[in-house]
């Protein structure tokens, strides 16, 4: 069986290291480039999309913000998986909350904001301070805003504007304001839903992020808003009759979990499956797209994981500490780019928290900030 990846960034490498053993062959579709690659080494394998849809017997997606020109057909061609209409309410904000709404899943109240008039009219309906966001490619922070006072909007309105002026003519963009959520923390659920309606869920996962962009994610298993998740969860995948694996991201507010985003794909926030799970988030996703049965995702041990942004190399004296696993992406190194991450495990959660002390010791501090005011939460 091949399966076809639309991205070939890194979820698609861990997708294809994953889908060996199962003897499933994974190509990737560069969006950017129009070429069939391995997703594992890069080698160019083919051109053309026709191409890669005919060779193909599934069809799935690493990232959501996919043209439409790519979309349209991988649908058509009735292989993709989770489909079009799932890939769209990842990728645009209008589409995601719209199916929030109708799925009757709690999340903040909002506004879709076109002009400067419908922005004042946003602050009256929802109140300050408002969070500001771009309907299409938005993702790590980026193309977002704060509004906190009236004072503000004008100067916050002049740069949504130039924003809204410099946008792609491809596709029509907007903006969503969203009621600001005084959370107290950040949690994901990862789960994988097959084609018969199978339904497994990994355990909530904290999640730390510094500047927008996550940079440690904790297995919490037992986490007492687990059940609460896993409704709203399975709430969004009836309703679009979901197959794959779908990662929700929550603002935790009190005993009350609201939806921030949805990702129709594998996670970031999942990536610490790969060493504490019985079946991680990738090879999940190919059962679940080629028609097999899901695989267990019982906690092996208490695991975390830390984001590399930027970076091509670390100290060789990482690799000493027990139950840590370094994963390299294969990139060339840029500011803030994710370059790979870290999975570190242990046998106990105390155990875990002096791993994690000794990692944070030997990290530069000024590439992995604020780690050492998670070792607390351990």
């Amino acid at each position: 069986m091949r399966v076809l990846v639309l991205g070939a960034g890194q979820l698609a490498r861990m997708m294809a290291l994953e889908a060996i053993p199962l003897n499933i062959e994974v190509q990737a579709f560069d969006v950017r480039s129009d070429q069939i690659v391995d997703p594992i080494n890069q080698q160019v394998l083919g051109e053309g999309l026709q191409q890669a849809l005919r060779d193909a017997d599934v069809v799935t997606a690493e990232f959501e913000h996919i043209p439409q020109a790519v979309l349209e057909p991988c649908e058509q061609s009735g292989k993709f998986l989770p489909g079009s209409r799932a890939i769209l309410s990842g990728g645009d904000r209008r589409v995601e909350k719209a199916l929030l709404q109708q799925a009757g899943v709690a999340n903040a109240a909002y506004a879709e904001v076109h002009n400067k008039a419908e922005l004042e009219a946003a602050v009256q309906q929802l109140g300050l301070p408002l969070v500001l966001k771009s309907a299409l490619e938005g993702y790590d922070g980026k193309g977002q805003w704060r509004l906190k006072q009236m004072e503000q909007l004008d100067a916050v309105w002049t740069e949504i504007a130039q924003f809204l002026k410099q946008a792609s003519k491809k596709a029509k963009q907007g903006i969503v304001a969203e009621q600001f959520i005084p959370f107290d923390y950040e949690v994901s659920l990862v789960g994988a839903r097959s084609n018969n309606g199978d339904t497994v869920f990994y355990p909530l996962t904290e999640n730390h992020h510094v500047n927008g962009v996550l940079s440690v994610s904790l297995a919490r298993p037992e986490h007492p808003l687990q059940a609460q998740a896993e409704r709203m969860f399975q709430a969004i995948a009836d309703e679009l009759d979901y197959v794959g694996v779908l990662a929700i991201e929550f603002f935790v507010v009190g005993e009350q979990l609201l939806v921030n985003e949805l990702a129709p794909r594998v996670h970031n926030s999942g990536h610490w499956t790969q060493q504490g799970a019985d079946t991680s988030q990738f090879a999940n996703h190919i059962r679940a797209v080629c028609g097999l049965p899901l695989g267990a995702t019982s906690v092996l041990r208490p695991t975390l994981m830390v984001n590399i942004l930027g970076l091509d190399q670390l100290p060789d004296a990482l690799l000493t500490i027990p139950g840590l696993h370094l994963h390299w992406y294969g990139k060339t190194a840029r500011p803030g780019r994710k370059m790979g991450h870290i999975n570190l495990s242990a046998d106990t959660t105390e155990q875990l928290a002096k791993r994690f002390e000794q990692l944070i010791a030997l990290l530069p501090e000024e590439d992995f900030p604020e780690l050492e005011l998670l070792l607390p939460k351990i």
